[in-house]
């Protein structure tokens, strides 16, 4: 059985795709194309609140050099991140309250 380039660049063009899989039964003559797409990880920065925050992002999320404002002990284990504090920050800046550069931060 013999698979086309064209046909398998026409299904690519019409549908983003992460993976392709192409199946044949012994019943049909043609392939059978099967397609997933997986919606981009870009979009885990819009947060209504530190709850939803922290149910992605465990401990938070800083800048790379930023430290806690506490009296207590310092948070240190929040994911380290420059791009993806200013993307939080600038959908929601009352995510990083004490402005240290972390957001939702747990102690």
């Amino acid at each position: 059985m013999r698979i086309t380039v064209a046909a398998l660049v026409s299904a690519l063009v019409i549908t983003p795709v992460i993976g392709v899989s192409v199946t044949t039964t012994p019943a049909q003559a043609a392939p059978v194309v099967r397609t997933s797409v997986v919606k981009p990880q870009a979009l885990k920065y819009k947060f209504k609140n530190c709850t939803a925050l922290n149910k992605v992002y465990a401990n938070g999320v800083g800048k790379k050099n930023a430290k806690d404002h506490t009296s207590g002990t310092p948070v240190t284990s929040f994911l380290h991140s420059d791009s993806l504090y200013k993307k939080i920050i600038k959908y929601r800046k009352s995510l990083d309250r004490d402005k240290d550069g972390i957001a939702c931060e747990r102690a």
